[in-house]
């Protein structure tokens, strides 16, 4: 099912910091980094709202830190309704990366994203977290490839090839992600209708690959932060020293 997230200002709600992004490096090969430090640079981008719903939300943290004085947590302290095919329901706080938004455009794939995340939640049969959510379109309506972990403990791709299929062509099922501490994931993403393809490193141990069949070659928007199914009653995720990195042409 087409995930939709409904695009609005970007706002921060009075005496709290929000998330924030370095500007891009206007070099040949482009990159994007953040690790967490100031909002600034999310001027322009969506953010979802603290209080979009009374059972989780996400703010600057310096709790739980791998690098710098911040690292951005998000938190889930009650469950939700079910989503339905008009309503999603699952718990979302992040800011987003609207790429296609900056003055060079959208990053041409492949690319390469590292990203650093610590999660202490508790996920029961059927229910799953996602580190990343990423795109090729500039809507409201996305059509992402996600980087999920399922109820076994397994980082693994969603929505590949097309949206609602999972089907990898190589998935390690043995390697468990560990909880409550520091872990690197880093991905290589290009968007294509005939040749594209993601891949996905679990601290360098590659653990998920898959064919890719839509997009034109761009990468436009992300999110990584919370983002999980209605049901999940508690839990938290921080995020730090996230890198996004062309390297098409290499």
């Amino acid at each position: 099912m087409v995930l939709r997230i409904i695009m609005a200002a970007v706002f921060a709600v009075a005496g709290s910091v929000l998330p924030t992004l370095a500007k891009e490096n206007n070099t040949h090969f482009r990159t994007y980094q953040t690790s967490f430090e100031s909002v600034d640079d999310f001027a322009g981008f969506y953010i979802v709202p603290q209080d979009a719903k009374p059972t989780a939300s996400h703010d600057r943290s310096s709790e739980i830190v791998r690098s710098g004085s911040f690292a951005h947590k998000g938190w889930v302290t009650g469950s939700n309704p079910p989503s339905s095919r008009f309503v999603n329901n699952n718990h979302r706080g992040y800011p987003t990366i609207q790429l296609y938004k900056l003055a060079g455009g959208a990053f041409k794939t492949p690319v390469k994203i590292e990203f650093w995340v610590w999660l202490d939640m508790d996920l029961k049969p059927g229910e799953w977290f996602s580190f990343a959510t990423l795109d090729y379109t500039t809507r409201d309506t996305w059509d992402p490839v996600l980087i999920n972990l399922s109820d076994k403990g397994i980082v693994h791709l969603m929505h590949v090839p097309t949206n609602a299929k999972g089907i990898t062509t190589y998935q390690n099922e043995t390697l468990k992600f560990p909880f409550r501490q520091w872990v690197k994931l880093t991905a290589e993403l290009h968007f294509d209708k005939d040749n594209g393809y993601a891949k996905v490193w679990q601290n360098d141990v590659l653990v998920s690959e898959a064919e890719v069949r839509r997009g034109n070659g761009l990468f436009t928007q992300a999110h990584f932060g919370l983002y999980a199914p209605p049901s999940i009653t508690s839990g938290m995720i921080y995020n730090d020293d996230l890198v996004i990195r062309e390297i098409a042409g290499r």
